[in-house]
C-alpha cells in the first residue's frame, strides 16, 4: 500500500492573517506581528513560535523585538535550510552522482530532528578528518558542522515534532510569494515606494477576508473628512 496514500491530510491553518511591508522597516514589521499576536493572546497562555531562515540581521531584529515586548517566544530555524547545509556537506564525503549521499543526508536529517546536532557536527568532522580531506576538500563540510553548532539553540525540532509546531518556512515563502511576487511582479508595473505599500496592503486585506469591511470603515472616514459637521452632530 502506498504510505502516501495511508497518510492524512495535513491540518489547514485557522484565522491566518498575512501583510507585507517595502517600506517599513524590519523592526516596525516586527512590532505589527508582536502586537497581532499579542490581541489574540493576551493572557500570555499560549506558546509564542516564530520561524527565521537564519539570517544574521534577522535573528538580531527577531530577539530584539521579544525583549521589546517583554514576551516568551520559542525562535526555530527553517528545516529546509538545514538540509541545504547537509547536502553541500555531503559531497565532501561522497563522488558526485553517489547514491549513497543521499543516504548519507538521510540518516544525518534524522538525527538532527531527533535533537542530535551537536553530535552530527563533530561525526562529520571526525569523517573528514579520517579521510585526510585538506581544508579546502573539507571547506563546505565545516561550515555544515559550525552551521549545527552556531544555531543548535533553534534547532530542537525533537520537540517541536512532540509538540505539533512547524520547522519549515515553506508556508511563509508561499504566502510571500502569493503576496507579494504575484502581484507586484506583474508585466508592465512600475511602482514607487508608497504605491507598492498601498497595493501591498489593500491584497493583504482581500486575502485576509477583511476587504469589504475596510472600505465600509474608508468610505466612513471619507464622509466625515468631507462633512465634519455630521461628526459634530453625532
Amino acid at each position: 500500500m502506498d504510505p502516501q496514500a495511508a497518510r492524512a491530510p495535513a491540518p489547514k491553518p485557522i484565522d491566518k492573517r498575512v501583510w507585507a511591508s517595502v517600506e517599513q522597516p524590519m523592526s516596525e514589521v516586527l512590532n505589527e506581528a508582536f502586537a497581532e499576536a499579542r490581541r489574540r493572546d493576551s493572557s500570555g497562555e499560549r506558546t509564542w513560535l516564530v520561524l527565521v531562515d537564519g539570517l544574521r540581521e534577522q535573528l538580531r531584529q527577531v530577539y530584539a523585538a521579544i525583549k521589546r515586548h517583554g514576551r516568551k517566544a520559542i525562535v526555530m530555524q527553517d528545516f529546509i535550510h538545514v538540509l541545504q547545509y547537509l547536502w553541500n556537506a555531503a559531497w565532501c564525503l561522497h563522488e558526485e552522482g553517489d547514491p549513497k549521499a543521499e543516504q548519507w543526508v538521510r540518516e544525518h536529517a534524522t538525527d538532527i530532528l531527533r535533537g542530535k546536532s551537536s553530535a552530527v557536527a563533530a561525526g562529520m568532522r571526525r569523517s573528514a578528518t579520517r579521510r585526510g580531506l585538506s581544508q579546502t576538500e573539507r571547506a563546505p563540510l565545516d561550515t555544515c558542522a559550525e552551521y549545527l553548532l552556531k544555531n543548535r539553540q533553534r534547532l530542537n525540532y525533537a520537540q517541536a515534532l512532540r509538540n505539533g509546531w512547524p520547522i519549515a518556512t515553506g508556508v511563509i515563502e508561499g504566502a510571500c510569494r502569493h503576496l507579494v511576487k504575484q502581484r507586484m511582479e506583474v508585466t508592465g508595473a512600475r511602482w514607487s515606494l508608497q504605491g507598492a505599500e498601498a497595493i501591498l496592503r489593500l491584497r493583504a486585506l482581500r486575502m485576509n477576508g477583511h476587504l469589504y469591511d475596510y472600505f465600509t470603515f474608508h468610505r466612513r472616514q471619507e464622509r466625515l473628512r468631507n462633512y465634519p459637521d455630521e461628526r459634530l452632530a453625532a
